[in-house]
């Protein structure tokens, strides 16, 4: 499980409908699913995203969001993530779906 925080801003980052573009939502959340599959590697290990579904429920303006990850299904190469995007309040703006492929011996060397 991971919790990041971000305070984003449509002045800042703003799509053409002056809300906060949906692609800091997603690197928000990929960011907080890296974080987490981090904690359940071993050191000698490192991964991938494979995909990344969002769900966009709400849209921001200007709010502190606070990204929660964990892993909904764990498996021994692939895991599969939630990631609820909330924004001050507690109402939710996004639900993102990632899965995450950890690589092991040549594929994780130098990355």
């Amino acid at each position: 499980m991971a919790v990041l925080e971000l305070d984003a801003d449509a002045v800042r980052h703003g799509n053409q409908q002056g809300t906060v573009h949906g692609g800091l939502l997603c690197e928000l959340a990929d960011a907080a699913i890296g974080t987490a599959h981090s904690t359940l590697i071993q050191q000698d290990e490192s991964f991938t995203s494979i995909d990344l579904k969002a769900t966009f429920l709400r849209p921001v303006w200007q709010y502190r969001l606070r990204a929660h990850a964990w892993t909904a299904r764990r498996g021994q190469t692939i895991n599969h993530y939630r990631c609820d995007i909330q924004r001050e309040g507690g109402k939710l703006v996004a639900s993102i779906e990632s899965a995450v492929m950890t690589l092991r011996g040549d594929h994780a060397r130098e990355r």
